[in-house]
């Protein structure tokens, strides 16, 4: 079959992203399904292209016989020295089949093969190159949106852009450039699913690299990335080089580099903090923009603290709707109490860290009073003294029922007191006292025997004895009032 293919080749390399190799691949199975549907088999048929593959030819290779049985594979001598003079029996001859000879079938059935070969070698080759991408960023156009999923225009494929993903600042229209970040590749039935994000913290890590040089050569480092996607995010970084400042290289000079990265994210608030491997000093970091006087740790083990600000601070310290305090206790992985200094004088400090600092020196101080307890807020501790409940011995002996009438008291502070008396106070139980018992006089009698030595011999005799045993003396024994 001559044919001027090499155009065709050029085109499908160039619209599907199909390697020259598998094309002609394609084209040799769709001849050879041809073939096969025509004959009944294509064990032996041979498909060949030219040097430049404009021309592809299909041929039957027959064994030269002295009789023929099967006409598909076999060729009588006589008919094959009109094709080759030189034919012997036993030997092979190529002949060439004229794809006209194809019926419309077999043709239909070629090309139903060929169109789902490239399917799958187009799915297979796209898969391959978007796999190796995903944690990158991509940049494409907005195409249209159904059910609040926004399909993107990638080139070769479409990609998905889930309401999830979505940030809730952003607003989009058709054709409108939208960059995001590869999370997901998968096969489907319908084809390649390119599932994009706008909210994953690594986007805004992959951002950071593309506008920091710094950060993509790895002299300065992300710790971590917390992120309330549209409202604010807290980055921090830490630098492998003492001349580098962290902070101010993500910054840049004037600002020029976070400025970008905000305008990418449409606005929203970034805060950039240096890590610190302290955490007093690191949990002062990560509430910024607020300025911290002092952190105390309450409880090492629970990742519990408590951050001291300026009235004026308290606000900006906890964020709008507790953001910026609970993007804060992400970022460090502790629990973060704000308090401002007439708060944190109110507090009975002492009661809330004696737990900590005994376990650092050793300290064994029992707790006794119920405004000790470790996590008992104020509110709670007023309202048992106003019953005239100061000591957790005092509320231990109280009966359910003058429990459960005690005034402005209610059902849950009662249970939280238990859960607290339970894990931070260990109760002994006094044995009870033995019954008395009636003083009797102690005579000679009820002794328990002694034994003492004989005034004479040194031999053993007891009080109940009138001789000793050995010598023969008699004995008698005083006793005082």
């Amino acid at each position: 079959m001559a044919t001027d293919m090499s155009e065709a080749i050029r085109q499908l390399i160039q619209d599907r992203g199909i390697s020259e190799e598998l094309i002609l691949k394609t084209i040799e199975n769709t001849l050879l399904a041809a073939y096969k549907r025509r004959f009944g088999n294509a064990d032996n048929a041979l498909v060949r292209f030219d040097d430049d593959h404009r021309v592809v030819s299909i041929y039957a290779q027959k064994k030269i016989v002295d009789g023929v049985y099967d006409p598909v594979a076999e060729i009588d001598l006589e008919e094959a020295r009109e094709l080759n003079p030189e034919a012997e029996i036993g030997d092979d001859l190529l002949i060439e089949v004229d794809p006209k000879d194809f019926d419309r079938i077999a043709v239909q059935s070629a090309k139903q093969t060929a169109h789902q070969s490239i399917r799958e070698i187009q799915k297979d080759t796209l898969y391959s190159e978007f796999r190796d991408k995903v944690g990158e960023i991509i940049i494409g156009y907005y195409q249209r949106e159904r059910n609040g999923t926004i399909y993107v225009d990638l080139g070769k494929v479409e990609g998905i852009l889930p309401k999830k993903y979505q940030s809730p600042r952003e607003l989009y229209h058709v054709n409108d450039r939208i960059k995001a970040l590869i999370t997901e590749v998968n096969k489907t039935p319908a084809g390649l699913q390119v599932v994009l994000s706008r909210t994953h913290t690594d986007f805004v890590r992959a951002i950071f690299e593309l506008e920091v040089p710094e950060v993509y050569d790895k002299t300065v480092e992300i710790h971590k990335i917390v992120r309330e996607a549209g409202y604010r995010t807290k980055l921090a970084v830490y630098s492998n080089r003492e001349d580098v400042d962290p902070v101010g290289a993500c910054v840049g000079l004037k600002g020029v580099r976070i400025q970008a990265v905000i305008r990418e994210l449409e606005g929203e608030k970034v805060d950039i903090l240096k890590y610190d491997p302290d955490s007093r000093r690191f949990i002062k970091n990560a509430l910024s923009p607020a300025e911290v006087r002092d952190v105390i740790i309450l409880d090492e083990g629970k990742h519990q603290a408590l951050a001291v600000v300026a009235d004026s601070q308290l606000s900006l310290a906890i964020g709008k709707q507790g953001l910026n305090v609970r993007l804060a206790n992400r970022l460090v992985d502790w629990n973060i109490d704000v308090k401002t200094d007439a708060q944190f004088e109110e507090m009975d400090i002492a009661s809330e860290s004696r737990r900590a600092v005994s376990e650092l020196f050793g300290d064994s101080e029992e707790i006794s009073r119920i405004a000790e307890l470790p996590g008992i807020t104020k509110e709670t501790a007023d309202s048992f003294m106003e019953n005239s409940i100061e000591f957790i011995e005092d509320f231990l002996a109280l009966p359910e029922e003058a429990i459960a009438n005690l005034k402005g008291i209610g059902t849950a502070q009662i249970e939280e007191l238990r859960r607290l008396i339970e894990e931070y106070v260990e109760i002994v139980e006094d044995e009870e006292p033995a019954p008395a018992e009636e003083e009797e006089t102690e005579t000679p009698e009820d002794e328990e025997a002694e034994e003492y030595e004989c005034p004479e011999c040194g031999a053993k005799i007891t009080v109940d004895m009138t001789n000793c045993p050995s010598c023969g003396i008699g004995l008698s024994f005083e006793y005082e009032e």
